[in-house]
């Protein structure tokens, strides 16, 4: 086995020195950039009753990582769920109105699984909107819209007839039998890749595909299911690369930042605990074909027979060994400057060195981390002081300043100034009245277009009775 190389610079609670932001490059004074904020402008109203069963302790509609969810394009708002009688629909509206047009998409929901969940992606040389969905470690339903419908929404009907039949295959393309987690990534050239996960849990590799002006290519697999990991505990011989996203930054590198879920039960402490461990990052520069690791090494080559491993020495940013409930596939962002900042979260030290039961003891002790690249290169990492007081996951944007917003379970909201380090966290808003059930779907490329942080919750329900699914839009600083 390769020796794994840990990076430097990634300390609990580190700062960097704020800079004189009252002093302008020729010595002038100039304005402070703002603290964060958020103001509450108002919700929306997606579906009163809207599909509502818990399974892996999170609801189907409210994934965090359904990448895509809700998504803002051309002055419009769109979001994707189930409807109480299984039926995956998709809405729209004017950015800032207050109803909403939906549509079926003609599909049903299989089964009561919250990892179907509905992603969808916009190929913006074509107008096109596309949908992938209902798919854990099996097919996957796709369906995509007539060209120029995202270009056109004022003069174009918001119909069933604008969008084609759904397909078991990405237009003919086939990818695997064992398909997970679809997420579509809009390229700088307008174009649209699909993330995916092939094989199962503790036994999957991360692949790409590719749509261009109509047709979809696959890249193949980058990532390696193979290699030995070894804890104090035990050994695993395979496992799955967990993203906690995937993204290109406004200079078009494309950012991948993950967790490893070993195979083997025997790398933990307890049976209780989960296998995740270590925060790994890698970048390409060149669309997805080759992977570097932070040094700028190459450590894998899609669809070639190097992929990303385990083993690779250069991929761990953050060490941490499974017995601390690390959660996978939490939150990956990027600043102005193009450095990728995440959020993970687990059970510190300070609560023990050994979770015996990850859902109860992150909900005790869980905490979330800011893991952020700075300007030097080295990784650095803050505890948010806010406790989860649940075992899901959290999710991260930053806004026209870099400044910070971690957006928790139940719809919690807290922020950290750049201009700090991103240290100072403290809570905006903490979530009263929402009654949310847990896990929110944030619109990831709104924030950017109008300085709106939109995130879509459901309420609170049991069983299997339908509840009230919403979108809740703040103002950031202007």
């Amino acid at each position: 086995m390769k020796r794994r190389m840990f990076l430097t610079g990634a300390l609990l609670g580190a700062a960097s020195v704020p800079a004189l932001a009252g002093i302008g490059a020729t010595g002038s004074a100039r304005a402070a950039a703002p603290a964060p904020s958020v103001t509450l402008k108002g919700s929306s109203l997606l579906d009163s009753q809207a599909l509502f069963f818990v399974s892996y302790d999170g609801l189907v509609n409210n994934n965090a990582f359904q990448k895509n969810g809700l998504l803002t394009y051309n002055g419009h708002q769109y979001a994707a769920w189930y409807t109480a009688d299984r039926n995956a629909v998709v809405g729209r509206r004017a950015v800032g109105a207050s109803t909403w047009q939906t549509v079926k998409a003609g599909h049903t929901l299989r089964y009561n699984d919250s990892h179907n969940v509905i992603s969808m992606g916009i190929s913006r040389t074509d107008g096109r909107l596309h949908l992938n969905m209902d798919s854990h470690s099996d097919g996957f339903t796709y369906v995509k819209s007539v060209a120029g419908l995202m270009d056109d929404p004022a003069g174009l009907s918001w119909t069933a007839a604008r969008f084609g039949a759904p397909q078991s295959t990405l237009d003919g393309l086939t990818l695997t039998s064992q398909f997970t987690y679809p997420q579509f990534v809009a390229t700088p050239e307008g174009g649209l890749q699909l993330s995916y996960r092939a094989g199962i849990s503790g036994n999957g590799r991360n692949a790409l595909a590719e749509y261009d002006r109509s047709t979809w290519t696959n890249l193949g697999e980058w990532s390696s299911s193979t290699g030995t990991y070894t804890s104090e505990h035990g050994s695993s011989t395979a496992r799955n690369m967990y993203l906690h996203g995937i993204d290109y930054d406004r200079n078009g590198r494309l950012h991948a930042l993950f967790t490893w879920r070993e195979q083997s039960g025997s790398v933990m402490c307890s049976g209780g605990g989960i296998t995740n461990h270590d925060t790994g990052y890698v970048y390409s520069d060149d669309r997805g074909r080759t992977w570097r690791n932070n040094a700028g090494a190459v450590v894998g080559v899609t669809g070639g027979s190097d992929k990303v491993a385990v083993t690779d020495s250069g991929l761990v940013v953050d060490a941490l060994n499974p017995d601390h409930s690390l959660m996978n596939q939490e939150s990956l962002t990027t600043d102005s400057a193009g450095r990728p900042h995440g959020i993970i979260s687990y059970v510190p030290g300070r609560y023990g060195q050994c979770t015996t039961n990850y859902v109860a003891d992150r909900t005790a002790n869980g905490r979330a981390f800011l893991v952020r690249k700075s300007a030097s290169g080295s990784w650095q990492k803050t505890e948010i002081p806010v406790p989860l007081g649940s075992s899901q996951r959290t999710k991260l944007i930053l806004d026209k300043y870099d400044n910070a917003y971690a957006v928790f379970p139940f719809g919690r909201i807290a922020g950290a100034s750049s201009a700090s380090g991103h240290t100072d966290w403290r809570i905006l808003y903490d979530g009263a009245g929402l009654n949310a059930f847990g896990e929110v779907v944030i619109d990831e490329t709104r924030v950017a277009q109008d300085g709106v942080l939109s995130f879509m919750y459901q309420e609170k329900s049991s069983g299997t009775t339908p509840s009230a699914l919403r979108v809740v839009d703040f103002a950031l600083p202007a």
